[in-house]
């Protein structure tokens, strides 16, 4: 199963892309967000993709759907266990960042996500009764590529340290800035979970003041 690609982009469409790697060809969706990100890059310029691979037998054709990061793939799997959301169709959806999405669904902004292309009210209240309580960590994610600075993970600060720079798209210093100042808040904090959540409450509270 494909999970990543990276190779030059020698086509662009509304809706995906052909990436060529090792002179393989690979047709790729992506959201409209992902394609935003991809419009200026030169053509010689080497792109990487994390995959979602899809195919049942009800779509015995495989498709590749690609995301500049882990964490927006992964925000990706949430998003189609919502009853009524499969891949196709989240895919055409997700217009805006998964970022904003996923602040969306915290704040239970069901307006917000009736802007997603094909979700109606009805669509954006199963998202939330679903998935509000679980999105803290994607709602940190930042747009852009993924950052090429690895943290060795030694305890829970420095794996969510990790996870906010490699996976988010956090720069180091704004990471460590937003790690030590959570458990200023909050000096009880014992596990990467309850950490990644007190940071999305000190940023959403900064955002909202």
């Amino acid at each position: 199963m494909i999970a990543y690609l990276e190779g030059h982009i020698i086509k662009k469409e509304d809706d995906r892309i052909i990436l060529l790697v090792n002179q393989v060809g690979y047709e790729v969706l992506v959201p409209a967000y992902v394609m935003e990100t991809l419009k200026g890059r030169p053509a010689d310029e080497r792109v990487s993709l994390y995959i979602y691979y899809h195919q049942t037998e009800r779509q015995p054709r495989p498709v590749l759907i690609g995301f500049n990061l882990e964490a927006e793939k992964e925000f990706f799997q949430y998003f189609i266990s919502v009853e009524a959301i499969g891949p196709m169709k989240a895919v055409k959806a997700m217009t805006l960042p998964a970022g904003d999405i996923a602040r969306a669904i915290e704040n239970k902004d069901v307006k917000i996500l009736q802007k997603l292309d094909g979700i109606g009210n009805r669509t954006a209240q199963k998202i939330v009764a679903t998935l509000h309580g679980k999105m803290g960590k994607f709602a940190l994610i930042r747009p852009g590529d993924e950052a090429d600075v690895p943290l060795e993970p030694t305890d829970f600060a420095e794996m969510v340290l990790e996870v906010l720079i490699t996976q988010l798209g956090h720069k180091p210093a704004d990471a460590k800035r937003m790690v030590a100042e959570a458990l200023e808040r909050d000096p009880s904090i014992s596990g990467p979970e309850a950490l990644f959540d007190e940071v999305y409450r000190g940023e959403s509270t900064k955002q909202s003041g």
